[in-house]
């Protein structure tokens, strides 16, 4: 399980068409948007598809200007340790 947060800057005047862009990219939700040109968006892998893949896709939406990883969560080491231990 990945979970990443992104922050992404554009016009304010795009807003509507980005969150629409975003909310097409797999295992994106858009959970913030300050109406000032900021928007923070929420990415989650699942089956077919990884959260790099989903940034990569975020980055293309037209009128973004910048994305930045915010935050970043992954269990895949603890699972990884748990089955080395068995």
């Amino acid at each position: 399980m990945k979970i990443v947060s992104l922050v992404l800057k554009f016009r304010p005047c795009h807003a509507a068409e980005i969150a629409a862009a975003v909310a097409r990219v797999p295992g994106a939700q858009v959970v913030a948007d300050s109406g000032d040109g900021r928007m923070i968006v929420l990415l989650e892998d699942g089956p077919g598809y990884a959260v790099s893949d989903s940034i990569l896709q975020v980055h293309q939406v037209a009128h973004v200007m910048s994305v930045t990883l915010s935050y970043e969560y992954s269990d895949e080491t603890l699972t990884l340790e748990e089955s080395e231990e068995i």
